[in-house]
């Protein structure tokens, strides 16, 4: 028969395994939320000289469907940020400005690699659709223009980059998420 000093022993090694578990939980959670859609630390190295203003933010297209709870929150506020969901690089802007958020040069280093390997690159710049369209659009392309320069300061050939014409997002989105600019590769 077990003695009762053998219990409390056998009841504090479970409770201490318990505990390790638990924070070993914590620890992959908190991860994983102060991580969305971070680049490579190891391949920022290589696009150290991007300018992170050169980088603009790209605007959904009118065909794109709701976004996702994580885009939505991406995008929730005015300041700029960058996401790369599913091989897509989301820019996204400040309201009625056109510069890259910092760290955007990171979101760009598999882009790079891959126009450097023979990929083409399509750039498309979208806005919302309030206020005055025509002023909307220039804006929605000079982000794109922002994005294609950094791409070339990075060493992306012109010939490798393609630019779309900027289109108005649908009303199924937030302006936030409107402003934005796209890269994805083809």
């Amino acid at each position: 028969m077990a003695s009762q000093s053998d219990d409390e022993q056998l009841g504090l090694v479970l409770g201490l395994v318990f505990a390790v578990v638990a924070g070993v939980i914590i620890l992959a959670i908190a991860a994983a939320l102060l991580r969305p859609g971070a680049a490579r630390p190891a391949a920022a190295a290589s696009v150290a000289t991007l300018p992170a203003a050169a980088v603009p933010a790209p605007a959904a297209p009118a065909s794109a469907a709701a976004p996702t709870p994580a885009q939505s929150a991406q995008a929730a506020s005015d300041a700029a940020s960058v996401t790369v969901e599913y091989g897509v690089v989301k820019f996204y802007f400040a309201s009625g400005k056109a510069e890259l958020a910092p760290g955007a040069g990171d979101a760009l280093v598999d882009v790079v690699r891959a126009a450097k390997g023979g990929q083409k690159v399509l750039i498309a710049g979208f806005h919302d659709s309030k206020g005055n369209a025509a002023a909307n659009a220039d804006l929605a392309h000079r982000r794109a223009l922002a994005v294609h320069e950094a791409l070339k300061e990075a060493g992306v050939p012109e010939s490798r980059i393609t630019l779309q014409k900027p289109e108005q997002m649908a009303a199924s989105g937030s302006d936030a998420e409107a402003r934005r600019v796209e890269i994805t590769l083809q």
